[in-house]
Protein backbone atom coordinates (compact mmCIF):
# COMPACT_ATOMS: atom_id res chain seq x y z
CA UNK A 1 0.00 0.00 0.00
CA UNK A 2 2.82 2.44 0.82
CA UNK A 3 4.51 1.83 -2.53
CA UNK A 4 1.28 2.60 -4.40
CA UNK A 5 0.78 5.77 -2.33
CA UNK A 6 4.33 6.98 -3.11
CA UNK A 7 3.82 6.26 -6.81
CA UNK A 8 0.57 8.24 -6.82
CA UNK A 9 2.21 11.10 -4.96
CA UNK A 10 5.10 11.19 -7.44
CA UNK A 11 2.65 11.19 -10.35
CA UNK A 12 0.73 14.11 -8.83
CA UNK A 13 3.95 16.05 -8.28
CA UNK A 14 5.10 15.34 -11.84
CA UNK A 15 1.72 16.41 -13.22
CA UNK A 16 1.73 19.62 -11.16
CA UNK A 17 5.27 20.44 -12.28
CA UNK A 18 4.38 19.74 -15.91
CA UNK A 19 1.24 21.86 -15.71
CA UNK A 20 3.14 24.70 -14.06
CA UNK A 21 5.89 24.51 -16.70
CA UNK A 22 3.32 24.51 -19.52
CA UNK A 23 1.42 27.44 -18.00
CA UNK A 24 4.64 29.46 -17.65
CA UNK A 25 5.78 28.55 -21.17
CA UNK A 26 2.38 29.51 -22.60
CA UNK A 27 2.35 32.77 -20.63
CA UNK A 28 5.72 33.73 -22.09
CA UNK A 29 4.68 32.81 -25.66
CA UNK A 30 1.34 34.54 -26.07
CA UNK A 31 2.70 37.97 -27.06
CA UNK A 32 5.56 36.71 -29.24
CA UNK A 33 4.03 37.85 -32.54
CA UNK A 34 3.38 41.35 -31.18
CA UNK A 35 6.87 41.54 -29.71
CA UNK A 36 8.46 40.42 -32.98
CA UNK A 37 6.45 42.96 -35.00
CA UNK A 38 7.30 45.86 -32.67
CA UNK A 39 10.97 44.87 -32.50
CA UNK A 40 11.13 44.62 -36.28
CA UNK A 41 9.49 48.02 -36.74
CA UNK A 42 12.05 49.71 -34.49
CA UNK A 43 15.02 47.54 -35.52
CA UNK A 44 15.51 45.91 -32.15
CA UNK A 45 16.32 42.29 -31.34
CA UNK A 46 12.99 40.61 -30.46
CA UNK A 47 14.73 38.78 -27.60
CA UNK A 48 15.62 42.13 -26.02
CA UNK A 49 12.06 43.43 -26.18
CA UNK A 50 10.80 40.15 -24.74
CA UNK A 51 13.34 40.37 -21.89
CA UNK A 52 12.12 43.88 -21.04
CA UNK A 53 8.49 42.69 -21.09
CA UNK A 54 9.45 39.79 -18.82
CA UNK A 55 11.14 42.06 -16.28
CA UNK A 56 8.69 44.94 -16.42
CA UNK A 57 5.35 43.12 -16.25
CA UNK A 58 5.97 39.37 -16.26
CA UNK A 59 3.81 39.31 -19.43
CA UNK A 60 0.77 40.87 -17.70
CA UNK A 61 -0.78 43.48 -20.04
CA UNK A 62 -2.91 44.88 -17.17
CA UNK A 63 0.10 45.54 -14.94
CA UNK A 64 0.25 48.95 -13.23
CA UNK A 65 3.37 50.23 -11.48
CA UNK A 66 3.63 52.43 -8.39
CA UNK A 67 4.65 55.49 -10.41
CA UNK A 68 1.82 55.16 -12.94
CA UNK A 69 3.61 53.05 -15.54
CA UNK A 70 1.30 50.64 -17.32
CA UNK A 71 1.13 47.58 -19.55
CA UNK A 72 3.59 45.00 -20.76
CA UNK A 73 6.55 47.38 -20.99
CA UNK A 74 5.41 49.57 -18.07
CA UNK A 75 5.26 52.85 -19.97
CA UNK A 76 5.04 56.20 -18.29
CA UNK A 77 2.68 58.82 -19.68
CA UNK A 78 5.44 60.96 -21.19
CA UNK A 79 7.04 58.08 -23.10
CA UNK A 80 3.68 56.86 -24.36
CA UNK A 81 2.70 60.33 -25.59
CA UNK A 82 6.09 60.81 -27.24
CA UNK A 83 5.46 57.66 -29.28
CA UNK A 84 1.90 58.72 -30.07
CA UNK A 85 3.18 62.09 -31.26
CA UNK A 86 5.74 60.43 -33.52
CA UNK A 87 2.91 58.33 -34.97
CA UNK A 88 0.67 61.42 -35.29
CA UNK A 89 -2.10 59.86 -33.24
CA UNK A 90 -4.56 62.66 -32.55
CA UNK A 91 -6.73 61.10 -29.84
CA UNK A 92 -4.33 59.22 -27.63
CA UNK A 93 -4.63 58.60 -23.89
CA UNK A 94 -2.05 56.95 -21.64
CA UNK A 95 -4.57 54.17 -20.93
CA UNK A 96 -4.35 53.17 -24.61
CA UNK A 97 -1.08 51.41 -23.81
CA UNK A 98 -2.97 48.75 -21.88
CA UNK A 99 -3.46 47.30 -25.37
CA UNK A 100 -0.54 44.85 -25.81
CA UNK A 101 0.08 45.82 -29.45
CA UNK A 102 0.14 49.54 -28.67
CA UNK A 103 2.30 48.95 -25.62
CA UNK A 104 4.95 46.88 -27.37
CA UNK A 105 5.11 49.39 -30.22
CA UNK A 106 5.44 52.39 -27.90
CA UNK A 107 7.87 50.61 -25.58
CA UNK A 108 10.03 49.43 -28.47
CA UNK A 109 10.07 52.94 -29.92
CA UNK A 110 11.24 54.31 -26.58
CA UNK A 111 13.84 51.57 -26.03
CA UNK A 112 15.27 52.11 -29.53
CA UNK A 113 15.52 55.84 -28.81
CA UNK A 114 17.44 55.14 -25.60
CA UNK A 115 19.83 52.74 -27.32
CA UNK A 116 20.60 55.40 -29.96
CA UNK A 117 21.25 57.90 -27.18
CA UNK A 118 24.27 55.93 -25.94
CA UNK A 119 25.95 54.87 -29.20
CA UNK A 120 29.18 56.56 -28.11
CA UNK A 121 29.73 53.85 -25.49
CA UNK A 122 31.27 50.39 -25.81
CA UNK A 123 27.86 48.81 -25.14
CA UNK A 124 24.76 51.05 -25.19
CA UNK A 125 22.52 48.38 -23.63
CA UNK A 126 23.35 48.88 -19.91
CA UNK A 127 23.04 52.65 -20.30
CA UNK A 128 19.71 52.38 -22.14
CA UNK A 129 18.28 49.91 -19.62
CA UNK A 130 19.39 52.06 -16.69
CA UNK A 131 17.76 55.05 -18.40
CA UNK A 132 14.56 53.05 -18.98
CA UNK A 133 14.49 52.13 -15.30
CA UNK A 134 15.91 55.14 -13.44
CA UNK A 135 15.74 58.02 -15.93
CA UNK A 136 18.21 60.02 -17.94
CA UNK A 137 19.11 62.35 -15.06
CA UNK A 138 20.42 59.48 -12.97
CA UNK A 139 22.29 57.94 -15.89
CA UNK A 140 24.04 61.27 -16.52
CA UNK A 141 25.09 61.37 -12.83
CA UNK A 142 26.57 57.88 -13.13
CA UNK A 143 28.42 58.60 -16.41
CA UNK A 144 31.58 60.09 -14.91
CA UNK A 145 35.19 59.24 -15.65
CA UNK A 146 35.64 55.91 -17.44
CA UNK A 147 31.90 55.22 -17.00
CA UNK A 148 31.21 57.76 -19.77
CA UNK A 149 32.03 55.13 -22.35
CA UNK A 150 32.86 51.91 -20.48
CA UNK A 151 29.74 49.91 -19.66
CA UNK A 152 31.45 47.82 -16.97
CA UNK A 153 32.63 50.97 -15.17
CA UNK A 154 29.17 52.45 -15.66
CA UNK A 155 27.42 49.49 -14.04
CA UNK A 156 29.79 49.75 -11.09
CA UNK A 157 28.80 53.40 -10.66
CA UNK A 158 25.05 52.90 -10.88
CA UNK A 159 23.87 54.39 -7.60
CA UNK A 160 20.70 52.33 -7.18
CA UNK A 161 21.21 48.63 -6.41
CA UNK A 162 17.72 47.99 -7.80
CA UNK A 163 18.69 49.55 -11.14
CA UNK A 164 21.90 47.53 -11.30
CA UNK A 165 19.88 44.37 -10.59
CA UNK A 166 17.35 45.44 -13.23
CA UNK A 167 20.04 45.82 -15.90
CA UNK A 168 21.65 42.50 -14.96
CA UNK A 169 18.30 40.66 -14.91
CA UNK A 170 17.33 41.89 -18.36
CA UNK A 171 20.72 41.25 -19.93
CA UNK A 172 20.71 37.74 -18.47
CA UNK A 173 17.21 36.97 -19.72
CA UNK A 174 18.05 38.56 -23.07
CA UNK A 175 20.94 36.10 -23.44
CA UNK A 176 18.55 33.20 -22.69
CA UNK A 177 15.89 34.41 -25.13
CA UNK A 178 18.44 35.05 -27.90
CA UNK A 179 19.04 31.30 -28.20
CA UNK A 180 15.41 30.54 -29.01
CA UNK A 181 13.53 33.72 -29.87
CA UNK A 182 14.19 35.62 -33.06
Amino acid sequence: MTRRWITCLLLVIAFDFGALWYWRWRKEQRFDDLIRAAAHQYQLPPALVKAVVWRESDFDPRSVGKAGEIGLMQLMDEAAHEWAGSMRLAHFAHEDVFDPRTNTLAGSYYLAKLLRRYTGTDDPLPYALADYNAGRGNVLKWMTGPARTNSTAFLNQVGFPSTRAYVQAITGRYAEYRREFR
